[in-house]
């Protein structure tokens, strides 16, 4: 059936439903290996303890949980609280020197996640790191490199990855029941964005310690604007809306269809801000050929850029429309759905073969004493990081990018190079 009839009716025509979230069970190669004593535990060191990091936390509080840091002193003594074993820094870097650590959860805002992770991977340590990967592009692919040369156990921190209904989307488009898919439409509805730098410079709150929360960004008088979460939107600080969540969403066809380095990145959005990120933005990738695999163009949406003929699609919030020669899927975190529904009547799923997931985290902890793989590791997290973040990069250049993913280069806007990697603070330096 013509695709446009496929684009047509899939609001109308869905044929099959499934949800299912993160179960028992183990990676093949995981169970193979011989399994170290429950009272062989990691000694781990938590870098951020706020917010998402009370999440991790939890996920790693059977092991030894034996340094804390964090820059905020509330957050920090309350961390303290339920590990009063842990000795309590204010400084990543102090933390990473204390004897005997074995493994880092890097839970910071993303201005931060790259210099704490390096330093770490540097220093033969485990690195648990939440999305997106890093703040800029030449973070990541120095991440990625870091990684391969440590030889340790990392892991990204995109948790649905871990989710029993992205392994059946992936062996559904792998098995090939939509035909060839050469398109892609993905989107969020967060928005992270919009403002302008503050005047007032009210005092640092005694708890907080400011200079070290910049860390690498520029120097900036404190205000609260900028935290808890509301850093996501300044350039200094995160990426806007695809930074917050793409690393979620183009997770999945990066996973369905092998996908790697784009060819091209172009993106539009409303004037660039040179303070703050956009509050909505459209990014088009191409990617090449791999393989047997056709080439895949990609569409980002987030914020108030969402086509409203899929806005409705994801009750989420967010999700992937895959375009193939014979139908379309269209799924979100927990579920999927096959359009048209008259070609699809019947359909049953292939038999799984993507071994389920022991948890997110728990796969970072195996493989951290076991050796054994994890499925979002810096190679296959740093790739992912990069693409998602040059659309900022294309954004703020204002034109379409030709990129040499080799080379880490724009062959064709000398411009772009400024976005790729940021000044950093003198001490805060990763060459």
């Amino acid at each position: 059936m013509p695709t446009r009839h496929h684009r047509r009716d899939f609001l109308k025509h869905t044929a099959l439903a499934g949800s299912a979230l993160a179960g028992t069970g183990f990676f093949s190669s995981l169970a193979a290996a011989e399994s170290k004593s429950p009272n062989e535990k990691l000694n781990v060191g938590m870098i951020g303890t706020a917010n998402q990091a009370r999440f991790t936390m939890g996920n790693v509080s059977k092991e030894n949980v034996v340094a804390l840091c964090d820059i905020d002193d509330n957050y920090l003594g309350k961390a303290g609280q339920e590990f009063p074993q842990a000795r309590k820094y204010n400084d990543f870097r102090k933390l990473l020197e204390q004897p005997g650590l074995d493994a880092v959860a890097v839970c910071t805002p993303d201005h931060i996640h790259a210099p704490a992770t390096v330093m770490a991977l540097r220093m033969g340590k485990h690195v648990y790191c939440e999305k997106p990967l890093t703040h800029n592009v030449w973070e990541a692919r120095l991440v990625a490199q870091t990684a391969a040369k440590a030889k340790v156990a990392t892991q990204m921190g995109t948790q649905i990855h871990a989710g029993d209904n992205y392994r059946r989307v992936v062996e559904i488009i792998q098995s090939g029941a939509i035909g060839p898919v050469r398109e892609v439409h993905t989107w969020a509805g967060r928005s992270w964005g919009g403002g302008d730098r503050p005047k007032e410079m009210p005092p640092v709150p005694p708890n907080l310690h400011w200079d070290l929360w910049l860390g690498p960004a520029p120097q900036r008088p404190y205000h609260p604007t900028y935290l808890p979460a509301n850093w996501r939107k300044w350039w200094d600080f995160g990426g806007g809306n695809i930074a917050d969540m793409a690393c979620h969403h183009v997770d999945l066809p990066f996973w369905a269809l092998k996908l790697r380095a784009p060819l091209s990145v172009e993106a539009e959005g409303p004037p660039v801000h040179p303070e703050t990120c956009p509050l909505g933005l459209i990014v088009r990738y191409e990617f090449p050929s791999r393989g047997e695999l056709p080439p895949v163009k990609l569409t980002w949406y987030d914020g108030d850029k969402i086509p409203s003929q899929i806005e409705g699609l994801a009750t989420g919030g967010g999700g992937n429309l895959f375009v193939g020669e014979r139908g379309m899927l269209w799924a979100d975190y927990g579920s999927w759905r096959l359009s048209p529904a008259s070609d699809f009547a019947g359909y049953k799923p292939p038999e799984p073969t993507i071994p389920r997931s022991i948890g997110h985290h728990a796969e970072w902890i195996a493989a951290c004493k076991t050796g054994g793989p994890t499925t979002c590791n810096f190679d296959y997290a740093g790739a992912l990081s990069e693409a998602v973040l040059l659309g900022n990069v294309a954004y703020r250049v204002g034109q379409r990018l030709a990129w040499d993913a080799a080379a880490l280069k724009a062959t064709n806007c000398p411009e772009a190079d400024h976005f790729l990697r940021r000044e950093y603070r003198k001490g805060w330096e990763l060459a």
